[in-house]
């Protein structure tokens, strides 16, 4: 019987950990739709810091 509850805590606690992943380098994803954003972001604060005179 302690086998099965062992059994069942470890599957939740494989379970938890699943769920609570950060994000990391090893997700795997749109990487070139990232990279796009990541330079339009780039572009849209450089033209807000020459509008506001800041440069």
């Amino acid at each position: 019987m302690s086998e099965t509850a062992m059994t069942a805590t470890a599957t939740t606690v494989e379970d938890a950990r699943a769920r609570l992943r950060t994000g990391g380098p090893k997700d795997d994803g749109p990487k070139i739709l990232e990279h796009a954003l990541g330079w339009t972001l780039v572009v849209v604060l450089a033209m807000f810091v020459t509008q506001a005179g800041l440069l």
